[in-house]
């Protein structure tokens, strides 16, 4: 690879308005140079442009506005943990292009394009606390871009990855991954990876960019689809758990510690597993250092290692309802089929008076059992006098990049190649810019 590409990344999607403020000045396409506080509306197969006073500056299905040395700009509203339970509304600062683009329905997609290292100093800042050990950040930088690259090579060929389908005899399979995004090569919420601007970015998180820039990882020459979650749990787990039915060699479960974990097997090793508490690098009890590597947004997340959820069989029933969009009646039994290495569900059975369905993976299972998401689909669950009550281990899909073991394992002196070496099995540390 010859330099760094230039990356598209969605900000708010899907609006009939988008409001932000240019800091200084930007060019549009034929026009310009505009500046100051604008807003932009869907009307009549356009998208009309205006400023603070509500007159009109430009209307095209797609504007372009490119700033002028080191303008900035903000947007309001921007909505970030969408759907999960640190969903939130903020405003946000970038550098770059803002690009607005009209849909076919008539909604607004927000834009900005910037260059992946620009655009990946704001990741590692929004993914987790910018003051988290140097090590830390530096494995993240170089999953994030491994990540992004690996991703971008996809998106050049034509195979498809996503799936939603609903099987005959009752079962749905749903799994979500990034080829959904049509305008964008990635968005800037937790379904890719956390891009929340420029505000969080730190001096520690530019020297780690620094120190890594064009570093990547690889497998067998290729660069390396880099996933990672906050909380493996103990146990990491294998990429077809989460997503599509093939296998990655760096994708596999590998114990979170430096004591080996048994791989699990069973219903009786699985609530054995959640039921416990095993040493691992992400079992953090210091809360000093929790507080150092996660950022704002996920320190309200409390237990995670090991977390319980307790429902009436009422509101349960409710939440299957709303969220599945089934009428399940009275509620009987909650039944895991199948679980990954690590304790993870991916076909679970929901059996009801009115019906039964067997539901996967593990996102749309986690979806199903919570107003939000479940943390993880690692958990047991018991009937107990009209209540059903869930014990769970783990935040997040578990697979390769456990975040805050990773962090703790940069505390306690282990350097990023070795970090990556750990998480991603077989793999090289290579510069490719």
């Amino acid at each position: 690879m010859e330099g760094q590409p230039r990356i598209a990344v969605g900000i708010v999607d899907r609006k009939t308005r988008v409001e932000g403020h240019l800091e200084n000045d930007f060019q549009g396409n034929g026009f310009g140079p505009v500046s100051g506080r604008f807003s932009a509306r869907a009307d009549a197969g356009a998208i009309v442009l205006s400023d603070r006073n509500h007159l009109e500056i430009c209307r095209s299905p797609t504007i372009r506005l490119t700033p002028i040395g080191d303008s900035i700009f903000r947007l309001f509203h921007v909505k970030i943990g969408n759907r999960f339970h640190w969903e939130r509304m903020e405003d946000q600062t970038f550098h770059g292009d803002l690009i607005l683009k009209l849909r076919d329905d008539g909604t607004i997609v927000a834009i900005n394009e910037i260059s992946l290292e620009d655009y990946l100093a704001s990741v590692i800042s929004s993914e987790m606390n910018p003051s988290a050990p140097i090590e830390f950040l530096k494995t993240q930088a170089i999953v994030a871009r491994s990540w992004l690259l690996a991703l971008m090579e996809q998106k050049k060929g034509t195979a498809k990855r996503s799936k939603s389908v609903e099987e005959a005899g009752g079962e749905i399979t749903r799994w979500y991954d990034r080829e959904g995004h049509d305008l964008f090569d990635v968005c800037a919420d937790d379904h890719c990876q956390r891009y929340q601007g420029i505000t969080k970015i730190s001096e520690q998180a530019e020297e780690a960019l620094r120190r890594t820039r064009g570093m990547v990882i690889t497998y067998q020459g290729q660069i390396c689809d880099a996933r990672y979650s906050k909380a493996c749990g103990g146990l990491t787990e294998e990429f077809e758990t989460a997503w599509d039915n093939h296998r990655l060699p760096y994708l596999t479960s590998i114990s979170d510690s430096l004591f080996s974990h048994c791989p699990i097997k069973n219903e009786q090793e699985a609530s054995a597993w959640i039921l416990s508490e095993p040493e691992a690098y992400c079992h953090v009890r210091d809360q000093d250092l929790l507080e150092k590597i996660l950022p704002d947004l996920d320190r309200h997340t409390r237990n995670f290692f090991r977390w319980r959820v307790e429902y009436s069989r009422a509101e349960l029933e409710e939440i299957l309802k709303e969220k599945s969009g089934l009428d399940f009646g009275k509620l009987r039994e909650i039944v895991p089929l199948q679980r990954g290495p690590s304790g993870r569900i991916f076909r679970l059975k929901i059996i009801g008076s009115k019906r039964s369905m067997v539901v996967g993976k593990e996102l749309e299972i986690r979806r199903w059992l919570s107003w939000s998401h479940l943390y993880s689909s690692a958990f047991v669950v018991k009937a107990e006098e009209g209540r059903f009550v869930f014990h769970g281990a783990g935040w997040g899909h578990g697979v390769g990049l456990c975040q805050i073991g990773a962090a703790a394992m940069a505390a306690h002196g282990f350097s990023a190649e070795e970090i990556l070496r750990h998480y991603f099995q077989g793999v090289e540390v290579k510069k490719i810019y």
